[in-house]
């Protein structure tokens, strides 16, 4: 079980010299300790960590401009996320609600910035609007889908996500917090950095020399990186469109910062950009700890029942509709 630590925002003020909670949780957090250092010379981020967090990407619209959570919220949302973990559901949970809270691991605790979202910038909590191009292609895809049937189009295995068919999560999505296997492995060498995405493992190979972006182009995008100080700065851009994130396709550019703030915790920042989709950058940030254990292979191909099934149950779908079509 990761614990929260009730003192680190106290040890970070002290050590900072900021005021309030309020005001670490809005500035970068400082190291307050010597940094560990790899034997030749970068800062030292390797390690599985853990980015799980019941904190949610937006902010939600009843908590209007409300930044941070109050003692009383923070105990009621992590009593509901332990019963959900500790207890199986009871017979008045709603069958969609089983697996989406009682079958998956976001987490337990509500991210030590007690912010009310993940989303920092901008300061709404939410993302930005979407641009006029960005509204035309969702409706675009929309018309495009319709009509369907529930659940989508399943002619074929083509008809289905990406995730589905095991090929990839994406980026941003690999990143973000979600229902379960939140976690990375980092591995550092002379002049790269690799991050091991634990969902469909994914490795991104980072360099760390400064060169350009090459014109190559893939569902993860290309990364490169460069330490700011103590901080891993990794950008990604040459995105293939073809695993968008909420539409963001071949345009979008994404910026992880990556910085290890006491033994056992990065402060995470990461900024989209894609002047095609949104009317601003946006950031988010959250706190990752150690994993409670090893990253283990997520074999999907291995046990991807799911994929048949939904082809298969399409077919039988197809199938009672013409029993019950009028013979002609």
């Amino acid at each position: 079980m990761i614990k929260r630590p009730i003192s680190l925002a106290l040890i970070l003020l002290a050590a900072a010299g900021l005021g309030s909670a309020a005001a670490w949780a809005q500035t970068p957090a400082r190291a307050a300790h010597p940094v560990p250092r790899t034997s030749w010379g970068d800062p030292d981020l390797e390690g599985v960590w853990d980015y799980r967090t019941i904190t949610p990407l937006e902010r939600r619209p009843e908590l209007g401009d409300r930044e941070f959570y109050t003692d009383a919220e923070i105990a009621q949302l992590e009593a509901r996320a332990a019963k959900r973990m500790d207890q199986p559901p009871d017979e008045s949970t709603p069958a969609n609600l089983v697996h989406a809270e009682y079958l998956t691991d976001p987490g337990r605790f509500v991210d030590e910035a007690r912010r009310t979202s993940l989303i920092i910038d901008p300061q709404n909590g939410r993302m930005p609007p979407l641009t006029p191009a960005a509204l035309e292609r969702q409706a675009q895809t929309r018309a495009a889908a319709a009509p369907a049937r529930p659940g989508g189009r399943a002619d074929s295995y083509r008809d289905r996500t990406l995730l589905e068919r095991c090929i990839t999560r994406g980026m941003a999505g690999a990143i973000l917090p979600g229902l379960y296997n939140n976690n990375i492995r980092i591995s550092q060498a002379p002049g790269y950095v690799a991050i091991l995405h634990e969902m469909v493992h994914e490795t991104r190979i980072v360099p760390l020399d400064g060169g350009a972006f090459s014109d190559m182009r893939g569902y993860m995008g290309e990364s490169r990186g460069r330490f700011e100080g103590d901080t891993l700065v990794v950008e990604t851009r040459n995105f293939n469109g073809r695993a968008p994130y909420r539409g963001a396709g071949e345009h979008l550019r994404l910026t992880e910062r990556y910085t290890r703030i006491g033994p056992d915790i990065i402060d995470f920042r990461l900024t989209f950009e894609d002047e095609t989709q949104w009317t601003q950058p946006w950031t988010v940030a959250y706190f990752m700890r150690p994993a409670e254990g090893e990253l283990y292979e997520y074999a999907c191909h291995e046990g991807n029942y799911g994929l048949r099934n939904i082809l298969e149950n399409a077919r039988d779908e197809e199938k009672a509709a013409a029993a019950v079509a009028p013979q002609h």
